[in-house]
């Protein structure tokens, strides 16, 4: 599936246990939710939130926002059970938790597929640990099912023994190789939380960071982030003016019998072409979803 079948600027998590959150969401501008069946419900409360959202999601009301669930791992006793309630739940996509290997990925679409997982079941990975980050190429080949990668960046940070510093050096290598395995494979991949939410200031620059990495957009634990994260992630107009030029200066330089055109006093070149239609193609897809 190719990484810009959609915006994901906002994608925030929801605790499956919550049935008045899972109606909230129905209102919320955020470009998808994931609906937690993992480390926000309680292992007591698990099979509750499974029926919760299996009927938010059959009750529908979401618009054209993406819904994701994330099940517990199959190595759990809940793993299964979860795979097989969401693989006809309506559901989007499945996020899988902690993914390490692609056999892992592989097992897990086995089960969807034998509980009856309709095709456009996309499966989401989440790396999260060590050993996911630097198996995270072969994770982004496990399947053609296979449509995003999403950092766990706390447990990351946790497995890394790692500091939690405002300008995120520490985890730079382990964003940079997944962001590169995302992209080789053709997939979309989704920024790590900000958990500090009284800290404003680091959120906006935590967001401009993974938008400069190449994030497609940031997984969120608070509806109050969502429109930060959807301007920062979003093309700016003047990003939108200047690709729609570049465009049409190339369409003509090409009618001209000429390889190459300056724009703004920029040498335009077909991968510039290819940018600029990719943030035209993307704008448009925002500009639909608010309508």
């Amino acid at each position: 599936m190719p990484a810009n079948d959609r915006p994901r600027r906002s994608v925030l998590y929801m605790p499956g246990s919550n049935p008045r959150a899972l109606e909230k969401g129905r209102g919320l501008p955020a470009d998808g939710l994931i609906l937690d069946l993992e480390d926000a419900v309680a292992p007591d409360a698990k099979a509750t939130a499974r029926d919760v959202i299996v009927s938010a999601l059959r009750a529908g009301g979401y618009g054209r926002r993406e819904l994701v669930v994330r099940v517990n791992a199959l190595s759990t006793s809940w793993g299964q059970a979860d795979l097989v309630a969401v693989a006809r739940s309506r559901a989007h996509a499945v996020l899988l938790p902690k993914v390490e290997s692609a056999d892992a990925v592989r097992q897990a679409e086995a089960t969807l597929v034998a509980a009856g997982a309709p095709a456009d079941l996309a499966i989401w990975c989440m790396i999260e640990t060590p050993r996911g980050v630097l198996k995270s190429a072969e994770i982004a080949e496990a399947t053609p099912r296979l449509a995003c990668l999403v950092m766990g960046t706390s447990d990351l940070a946790k497995d890394l023994h790692a500091a939690h510093t405002p300008d995120r050096a520490p985890m730079l290598t382990s964003l940079g190789l997944c962001v590169l395995a995302a992209r080789a494979s053709g997939l979309a991949i989704l920024d790590g939380v900000h958990l500090d939410l009284s800290d404003d200031a680091g959120f906006a620059a935590a967001c401009r960071q993974g938008r400069e990495l190449g994030f497609d957009g940031k997984t969120l634990i608070h509806p109050k982030t969502i429109d930060a994260a959807n301007a920062a992630f979003a093309p700016s107009a003047d990003e939108i003016g200047f690709a729609r030029k570049i465009i049409a200066a190339h369409a003509e330089a090409e009618a001209a019998g000429k390889g190459v055109v300056v724009v703004d006093g920029k040498l335009i070149e077909s991968l510039h072409v290819q940018n600029a239609r990719r943030l035209v193609a993307l704008d448009d897809m925002i500009q639909a979803m608010a309508s």
